[in-house]
């Protein structure tokens, strides 16, 4: 895989859905607490099977250009060589976020 062209599968919790997706930027955002997703990928149209949850995923994505998602919501980031089918799962199990600490202010 080229160093110029990365690709992470990214998984995090929203709204008791874990959320798995496939990008081409992540990175520590401007905005305190927050990861930036960037570059979402999904199957192309020319892909002979179409599955119904990804398609979905691609629409309630249409037309984001960068999505902040709070760094204690995120489960796991791989850099992976190749793209997998993007999908939203129920959170079971042992899927918590990571506990902060709050300021007594």
């Amino acid at each position: 895989m080229s160093e110029d062209k990365r690709l992470y599968r990214v998984s995090y919790v929203n709204r008791d859905k874990v959320y798995e997706l496939y990008c081409e930027q992540v990175y520590t955002a401007d905005m305190w607490g927050f990861i930036a997703l960037e570059g979402f990928v999904f199957g192309s149209k020319t892909d002979v099977l179409i599955d119904p949850s990804e398609e979905k995923l691609k629409q309630q994505f249409e037309g984001v250009e960068r999505s902040f998602v709070p760094l204690q919501a995120i489960i796991q980031i791989d850099q992976v060589e190749k793209r997998g089918t993007p999908r939203v799962s129920d959170a079971k199990g042992t899927v918590t976020a990571f506990p902060t600490l709050m300021s007594r202010d």
